[in-house]
């Protein structure tokens, strides 16, 4: 049970650490100068729109915010392009292509999300804001105060993120270039460095933009060439699936026991049907709170509603957001069970176990197969544009980070918002060198770690510190400077002791107790085998039980090293030898304590400034009047 929970959440994250390990290359050394052009071209398209870009940069509000120029239109594709994550093109295809229905759940719940986003955030935050979190909360609230616990929670939530990307990245260029890790992760970090320090918002923006058009094409001419065998028919697609022998397969595995009675066809149906993966009612329940209402306060989201010149152009983009994730999210039930059909289970968990590798492995097919130079160029392309995804997600996120260290730490905190626009500028680029420096050693240093767990964990914090101080600072007279710091500390601590205590971590006990159940039942099955090649004389019965016996010898082997690597320990990272907290994401707990905190805090405190900037704040919000002026600095 722990080790398939890693698993769809390493799949959610592109994932990483042991769960997407890659066992072999997916793509033949003859081949990989294809995937070096590829990977190169997009690059380099990139890098010259940074070049003209850094033109144009020279304000802070050009930095931050791209001087409120982008279109609505614009900033609809840029949002998609930083909404849509590695997690969404390769992990939530990879869950699908293993698990069926309950896959796409996670589709539905990101989508889901940007309704919250259009109804109570995109308008007021666009009218109020100037560059950050911290200037949303600081309009009337204590300026510090505020603005230095809203840059310690954006800089928390795009650290855990940052990190998980990182890795996924230094994985995915690894697995299909055959970098090593390091240099990948550094690759990776110096070209996300280049977009923020010399574009700001304004490359980012553009990278982004360029990276949906991309993902979104890449989707659509997989599905296109996916679904056309079947005539565009959705019935005739799902009944393949429901014929697949390959699906087919993959059920009896999951199901064990209980498939025994089962016909091919109920199997088959059975994928299309939940319960293969999501359990736990209440644990799903919590991971939807955390999606649905985390978007709302992811920082690097929140930041994308200041680069747009009306009110107007806040509320297009969020519409123009929702249409084109929408539309790519229903297209990873068409990739998912795609690749399920023509690919097949077994091939996809032996490049990546996650199932990671679904969608490009799925293109490589289309294309001709592993053998084929186009369908190695449909992998190479898909692959890269899921680099471009991850590069151009790790871009928003350094940029929202060196945000709050420079605009909300520096200006907004220690020069008492008296700094020239070139001081901010300086200060700007500055911090996004520390946080890109950063985010490459944590990097490098979380190599072969299951860092699954820190993308729930940025989600959770998100929606448990950021969205109850954003949203009752915009909605409730009442609440005041108190509210904001007592929300964000005990919503972010909360999310974060409960990750700490839950099965997200590694138990050593329990993972021991696993593994030699494993270890014990191969060698079982081992001893069977073996008797039966004794007794066997077909050829291909010999053959059939050799490549049985080769298998179980793999799984016996890979429970042995990870047995070995745990070593002498005992308990898990906080000294537990099981977890307290039962439920993987604990938004369910977190988020209502964070709203409490917010009420509490503010009832016990006052703060006449809050109560004073209250009529301001409701006709600012409301009427967008004089929000044009917030980037005049």
């Amino acid at each position: 049970m722990i080790a398939r929970g890693k698993t769809a959440l390493a799949a959610l994250l592109l994932a990483a650490g042991p769960a997407i390990a890659a066992d072999t290359s997916a793509v033949s050394d003859k081949f990989k100068w294809l995937t070096f052009l590829v990977f190169g071209a997009i690059i380099g398209l990139t890098m010259y729109v940074t070049y003209l870009a850094a033109k144009r940069v020279k304000s802070a509000s050009q930095f931050y915010a791209a001087g409120r120029s982008v279109s609505g239109i614009q900033n609809g594709w840029a949002i998609a392009g930083d909404y849509l994550s590695a997690a969404s093109f390769l992990g939530i295809a990879g869950l699908i292509s293993l698990y069926g229905y309950d896959g796409f759940m996670y589709s539905v719940g990101w989508l889901v999300a940007y309704i919250t986003v259009l109804l109570v955030i995109a308008e007021p935050c666009r009218n109020i804001g100037k560059y950050t979190l911290g200037d949303i909360l600081a309009f009337r609230n204590n300026p510090k105060s505020a603005k230095t616990v809203a840059a310690i929670s954006t800089i928390t939530v795009s650290i855990f993120y940052l990190t998980a990307q990182m890795v996924g990245g230094g994985v995915l260029v690894k697995t299909l270039v055959g970098i090593d890790y390091e240099i990948s992760v550094i690759v990776v970090g110096v070209l996300m460095l280049a977009y923020v320090l010399f574009g700001g918002m304004v490359a980012t923006t553009w990278v982004q933009i360029i990276k949906a058009v991309l993902l979104v094409a890449a989707s659509i001419l997989l599905v296109a060439f996916t679904w056309a065998p079947y005539g565009f028919s959705l019935p005739g697609f799902l009944q393949a699936a429901v014929d697949s022998v390959n699906i087919q397969g993959q059920v009896t595995k999951l199901l064990g026991d209980a498939a025994k009675n089962m016909s091919a066809q109920e199997l088959g149906q059975r994928f299309l049907e939940p319960g293969l993966y999501l359990k736990n009612p209440i644990d799903q329940i919590s991971l939807g709170m955390a999606l649905v209402l985390g978007t709302a306060g992811m920082p690097h989201i929140l930041m994308r509603f200041f680069t747009v010149p009306t009110a107007k152009d806040a509320r297009v983009s969020v519409i123009w957001a929702m249409g084109i994730i929408g539309g790519f999210y229903v297209l990873t039930l068409f990739l998912g069970l795609g690749s399920a059909i023509n690919v097949g289970q077994a091939e996809i968990t032996r490049i990546d176990k996650g199932g990671n590798m679904a969608g490009p492995l799925l293109a490589q097919f289309l294309g001709g197969g592993a053998e084929s130079m186009l369908g190695n160029l449909f992998l190479a392309f898909v692959a890269a544009v899921a680099f471009a995804t991850i590069v151009a997600v790790v871009a928003g996120l350094v940029l929202a980070s060196a945000s709050a260290m420079s605009h909300d730490i520096y200006v907004g905190v220690v020069k008492g918002e008296h700094a020239t626009q070139e001081e901010e500028v300086r200060a700007a680029r500055i911090s996004s060198i520390i946080v890109g420096i950063l985010a490459i050693i944590i990097g490098i240093l979380a190599k072969g770690q299951n860092v699954a767990h820190l993308v729930a964990l940025a989600f959770a914090v998100a929606a448990s510190s950021n969205l109850p101080c954003v949203l009752l600072t915009l909605y409730w007279r009442r609440c005041n400077t108190g509210g904001i710091v007592a929300g964000m500390i005990v919503g972010g601590l909360s999310a974060i002791a409960l990750v700490l205590v839950s099965p997200n971590m590694t138990y050593p006990v329990m993972v021991k107790a696993a593994q030699a159940k494993i270890i014990a039942g191969a060698d079982e099955k081992l001893i069977a085998l073996n008797s039966d090649l004794g007794a066997a004389t077909d050829p291909a019965a010999q053959d059939k039980i050799k490549t049985a016996i080769a298998a179980l010898e793999k799984t016996r082997t890979t429970a042995q090293d990870t047995v070995a690597k745990l070593g002498d320990a005992t308990t898990s990272i906080v000294g537990l030898d099981k977890p307290l907290f039962e439920l993987k994401n604990p938004g369910l707990i977190s988020i209502p304590l964070g709203f409490l905190a917010v009420i509490i805090g503010s009832l016990l405190y006052r703060d006449k400034r809050a109560d004073d900037m209250w009529d301001e704040l409701y006709v600012r919000q409301n009427t967008g009047i004089n929000a044009e002026g917030a980037t005049a600095h």
